[in-house]
């Protein structure tokens, strides 16, 4: 097999396409289909080939919902055998596919294609909705947990972290694609097919030995001119169950800010503020001279 020496200008010019198409995919928010999202992640199950059977799928409207549902159906002793048995194996669906993906692809390639494709593979696209609902959900049950007997919070730390996130696989997908649809290079044709079928028609998954949970996608995402989260006044990731995120020009803010419109921001809250990042927005949306004339400077 000879190796691609060169992306032609043409074929360079297409990767920001696929680039778009990608995040336009992940960011999606769609209703998922929930019996296409079932086939896909049942087909993922037979693909990875490690002795799993079809699990028994759930479906919850957001990731707060499918935590809150974790902890009130799995039995303690599933998540205080965690930490000898790790049973998840939602980061274990990215690592196969993304291995037997890339070795393929990698035999093909000279390295001046590889320094072109690192546009593909490794551009630094932004990841809101991975960011800022691992951190909102981490604090949530964190403080809610170490508020009972037994503390999970851990637990669900480790559920976040390992759970598939569509949305972080952007440029991978963006890369595969590219390499698969434009460069027509030789690829596993079924386990390419099995992780676009992940990303097309799943939210985020909790994925077990023996059950899987699927979560909806947002009803809303709300972006600045920057693709920043930014919103004012009103959520900038809200789901079906209530489950929402405020954020200013990418800093998230508490419910308390956020869902206030910048103009009715009062000066007095920075008296009382003592995150500097908040501060830092506060005085932004609320303008010095509006700060100074209510201060009384």
């Amino acid at each position: 097999m000879s190796l691609i020496e060169k992306l032609t200008p043409e074929q360079e010019a297409l990767i920001p396409v696929y680039r778009e198409k990608w995040r336009a995919i992940a960011l999606s928010t769609e209703r998922i289909d929930r019996e296409k999202a079932a086939e896909a992640v049942k087909a993922a199950y037979v693909a990875i080939d490690f002795g799993y059977e079809e699990p028994e799928i759930f479906f919850q409207d957001s990731p707060y919902a499918a935590c809150n549902w974790m902890l009130k159906r799995l039995s303690p002793q599933f998540i205080e055998n965690y930490l000898n048995e790790p049973n998840s194996i939602g980061s274990f669906f990215s690592a196969h596919f993304f291995r037997e993906l890339s070795n393929k692809l990698n035999q093909q390639f000279g390295s001046q294609v590889r320094r072109q494709l690192d546009n593909c593979f490794y551009y630094v696209a932004d990841d809101p909705l991975n960011h800022e609902i691992f951190n909102n959900l981490n604090e949530k049950f964190s403080t809610q947990l170490n508020e009972q007997p037994e503390d999970h919070s851990w637990w669900i730390e480790i559920q976040l972290n390992e759970c598939f996130k569509p949305e972080s696989h952007g440029n991978w997908m963006t890369g595969l694609d590219f390499c698969v649809s434009v460069l027509n290079i030789v690829h596993p044709q079924q386990e390419w097919k099995v992780f676009q079928s992940l990303i097309q028609e799943c939210g985020w998954l909790f994925a077990y030995d023996d059950i899987c949970i699927i979560c909806d996608r947002p009803l809303h995402l709300r972006f600045d001119n920057q693709n920043r989260l930014h919103a004012e006044g009103e959520p900038a990731i809200e789901f079906t169950d209530g489950y929402s995120l405020y954020s200013y020009h990418g800093v998230t803010l508490p419910e308390k800010y956020g869902k206030i419109y910048p103009q009715q921001w009062q000066a007095e809250w920075l008296l009382s503020e003592k995150n500097a990042e908040l501060r830092r927005v506060l005085i932004e949306g609320i303008g010095y001279a509006r700060i100074c004339e209510e201060l009384h400077y």
